[in-house]
This record gives C-alpha cells, sequence and structure tokens, in this order.
C-alpha cells in the first residue's frame, strides 16, 4: 500500500512540476513572437559577378531603428515606399561608366507582408542613386 501512495505522490509531483513549466514558458514564447513582429530587413551586397564571395549583409530593424549604419534614414526611405524597393524614387546625381557590377539583395517583413528584392547594377554609385540609403553597408 506505501508503494502506491508513494507512486501516486511522485505522479501528483511530476504533474505539477509539468504544470509549472508549461506555464512558466508561455511568457517567453509570447516575447520571442513579440520581438520578430516589425519591418525587418536582411541586406546584403555582393560586388563582382554571380561567382564572387565579396558579400556584404546586415540586419536592418525599423522598430526601433538599428543594426545598420544608416538605419533611422533607411527605414525612412522605406516607410515612403511602404517597403517596396524597387518604387524608391532615383536620386539625381553622376555616376561614371565604369563597369563594377553589384548585387542588392533583401529578404524580410515590412507591414507583415514578405519582402523579395535582388537588382545587379552596373556599379556602386548607380546602386547609391537608385536605392539610397537602404544598401549603404559600407559605411
Amino acid at each position: 500500500m506505501k508503494n502506491c501512495t508513494a507512486s501516486k505522490a511522485a505522479r501528483g509531483a511530476l504533474l505539477a512540476a509539468a504544470a509549472l513549466l508549461v506555464t512558466g514558458t508561455a511568457p517567453a514564447q509570447a516575447t520571442a513572437r513579440d520581438t520578430r513582429a516589425g519591418d525587418w530587413l536582411y541586406l546584403t551586397v555582393t560586388k563582382g559577378d554571380a561567382r564572387s564571395s565579396d558579400t556584404r549583409g546586415t540586419l536592418l530593424l525599423c522598430d526601433p531603428p538599428q543594426g545598420h549604419g544608416h538605419a533611422a534614414e533607411a527605414c525612412a526611405d522605406l516607410a515612403a515606399v511602404d517597403g517596396d524597393i524597387a518604387a524608391l524614387p532615383p536620386k539625381d546625381g553622376y555616376c561614371s561608366m565604369i563597369y563594377a557590377p553589384v548585387t542588392a539583395h533583401a529578404r524580410g517583413e515590412w507591414n507583415g507582408r514578405p519582402v523579395e528584392y535582388t537588382e545587379t547594377f552596373s556599379n556602386g554609385c548607380v546602386m547609391a542613386g537608385r536605392t539610397g540609403s537602404v544598401f549603404a553597408l559600407d559605411s
């Protein structure tokens, strides 16, 4: 009879511990979901042709702006076009006609919508004129 009582007590203790673990992890899961919410993009710039390994990247977070040398400006530019990089207005300026290709790539989320963008520009100056501060990763 003592084994049965001890077994019930152990089972009750295990159930109570499991209940504490389940309720203890619920806030952590909610917090993890909260930190992923918002506007964010993983940005990369690859110099050279497609076979190049000269790639730089960063995670741009926009609430609050961080993770990028020009985060506030990049987030403001993206907010003006609702996260549509292709809709960024081109900047006035002149660029040399030197062919030194760069490929800009962005993947992430803006206002709950997925963002996927890839474009190859003839050089970094043309990319900067077309995308503003969004892909300004070198400075």
